[in-house]
């Protein structure tokens, strides 16, 4: 399996891991402001990098894996349709959540809104986003991490008819938990960004790698070969608008009432985690963590353009790859692929290096999952409802107690999200519910920035209003999607307007507060001393319009290179060019 070179290598990778949690651990127990937001002194390609590296999880590359198996290069528009919402976050919001200048995203809530609900609203999500949604997201990772193990190192697959801790995979997955507590908790986000840096780094090179070892693989045959025993339209990177089934083997095919759903709808409309409208989770976290707006926002475009861009075209080269030498491979097992190649094809070093580069992602995504639940915990749970500063004698006394709480809290993280590994059978179906009876809160998370009519009833009725339409419109009427998810957006939106207009708005004082602070702009003209300068709502919307353009064209650009396209080519650099031109002219306006 691994010969000493890989071992060694892989020794040296966790030492260098527990070393960068030593190095950050006495700065990041001064204050809870050093170990969930590292001093707000991120440089701004760190807060940046550690975005990606986190959703570079060891999930990411098996799943598309899986979709191009099924799908080809054009299955990925699952994904890439959401860069619509990541450039929105990137242009209208970045700035703001750095300048609101607060711990957590849930600290938002109550800058925003004032009273009981605003209360209930925070204390309901510390638990549900810290801790529930939380250990989802880290069994998730934990399954396909475990699917690694089983495939590289030929373990018996986790069992659940025998006791949990008899389960040897259990016991690796734990031990790789272990470390990961172990740098996180003591070096905060500042430890847990620089090694998500060092991660990604790790992770992206060897799969850059690993993608042009096996192209030179004598049963790939380089570039040519692979374009020779694969059929076109695996190759081809737009889906086909038209009805069909997407169960089946073939281009990704979109009706046109899903795909002005995708383009027109579901960027702004649905919260899913790590995507969220107006930026929230991790995303906001790190955007928080930078020196100043302009990092935040620095941050957030290159998180944006990492991910779509760079990111996933090695993982596309392996998975066009493993159709070639694992044939027989069924499509729900396609993913294995990935790691097949890892163990079979790659030779000593190498394989060491790769198993490392998928230690990176699943250390990058755990270590952030756990830093970021235990801050919600801690400073929206525990510090706002349980121990209060003013309970103890000195404010230096109250930092260190409560660093040491968001440690304890990281471990209860990682004991709940171990249990919840073992029900990961159970957990996808919870999982795929959480994301579709999100449908219609967006809206209220983009607006509560922008229009002073919003209050804590509003974000409270959208959050509640999707479960009810989420069981009507796909149990009882058992509508398709998108015409389900459409009809869920049409009623949530429906009972958070009327809630909205049958409730009290915010105290004036509250909503004056907090534009002066904020000073977002858009429907505050009651509460702003001054207005912002004409035009610019107009100079961020074009400026996201032409980032879209130039990214796109980006990825695009990359693609049609690696496949030695070259009239494509030719025509989407000409394409990015255009945008990329308008897009710093109107840039220059905004940040």
């Amino acid at each position: 399996m691994l010969d000493t070179i890989d071992w060694v290598i892989i020794v040296a990778y966790l030492m260098l891991s527990l070393y960068i949690g030593f190095r950050y651990k006495n700065q990041a127990g001064k204050s809870l402001s050093d170990f969930f937001l590292g001093g707000r002194n991120m440089p701004w390609f760190v807060a940046g990098i550690s975005m990606v590296a986190t959703t570079f999880a060891a999930d990411t590359p098996l799943w598309v894996a899986e979709v191009i198996a099924q799908h080809g290069i054009s299955g990925n528009w699952l994904w890439w349709n959401m860069l619509i919402g990541g450039m929105l976050t990137t242009f209208f919001f970045a700035k703001l959540w750095r300048r609101a200048n607060i711990l957590t995203e849930l600290e938002f809530i109550e800058l925003r809104y004032s009273g009981l609900p605003a209360q209930f609203l925070r204390g309901f999500k510390s638990v549900y986003m810290g801790l529930f949604l939380n250990v989802v997201i880290i069994g998730w990772v934990n399954y396909a991490m475990m699917t690694i193990l089983e495939v590289f190192f030929g373990i018996a697959p986790f069992n659940s008819s025998i006791p949990f801790f008899d389960n040897e995979i259990i016991w690796y997955l734990l031990g790789a938990m272990v470390i990961v507590v172990f740098y996180s908790s003591l070096s905060g986000l500042k430890g847990v960004a620089i090694t998500d840096t060092v991660q990604f780094v790790i992770a992206m090179g060897g799969c850059i790698i690993m993608a042009v070892f096996v192209l030179n693989e004598p049963e790939i045959g380089g570039m040519s070969g692979l374009k020779e025993k694969l059929p076109d339209w695996r190759f081809s990177f737009f889906p086909v608008l038209e009805d069909g089934d997407n169960s089946a083997v073939g281009t990704f095919s979109i009706s046109l009432a899903s795909f002005l759903t995708f383009a027109l709808v579901q960027w702004w409309a649905s919260w899913y985690p790590g995507a969220e409208p107006g930026g929230g989770g991790y995303v906001a976290q790190r955007m928080m963590s930078t020196k100043n707006e302009k990092g935040s926002v620095l941050a957030t475009l290159l998180f944006q353009v990492a991910h779509y861009c760079l990111r996933p075209w090695p993982w596309i080269l392996v998975g066009l790859c493993a159709l070639i030498l694992y044939p027989e491979l069924p499509q729900e097992e396609s993913g294995k692929g990935f790691v097949l190649i890892m163990r079979d094809v790659l030779p000593a070093g190498l394989k060491g290096l790769l198993l490392v580069a998928f230690l990176s992602a699943y250390m990058s995504t755990i270590s952030t999952q756990l830093n970021w639940g235990a801050s919600f915990l801690t400073n929206d749970l525990y510090k706002r409802f349980i121990r209060k500063e003013e309970t103890f004698e000195t404010t230096g006394i109250a930092q260190k107690h409560y660093v040491f709480a968001a440690r304890l809290f990281t471990i209860l993280i990682m004991l709940c999200a171990i249990w919840v590994t073992s029900q990961i059978n159970t957990i996808d179906a919870a999982a795929k519910f959480l994301i579709q009876a999100g449908a219609g809160l967006g809206l209220v998370l983009i607006l509560r920035w922008f229009w002073w009519r919003i209050n804590a009833w509003s974000e409270i009725s959208a959050s509640l209003a999707p479960l009810i339409g989420y069981y009507v419109f796909n149990y009882v009427l058992e509508l398709e999607y998108p015409y389900n998810f459409l009809a869920t957006i049409a009623f949530t939106t429906t009972v958070w307007l009327m809630v909205t207009f049958i409730t009290k708005p915010e105290p004036n004082q509250l909503l004056h507060d907090f534009y002066q602070r904020v000073r977002p702009g858009g429907w505050w003209s009651k509460y702003a001393e001054k207005i912002e300068e004409k035009g610019y709502f107009r100079a961020m919307m074009l400026t996201w319009f032409f980032a879209l353009i130039t990214t796109y064209s980006l990825l695009f650009s990359m693609g049609y290179l690696i496949f030695a396209e070259w009239k494509s080519l030719v025509i989407w650099l000409a394409v990015g060019s255009i945008g990329g031109y308008f897009f710093s002219k109107y840039v220059r306006k905004i940040v």
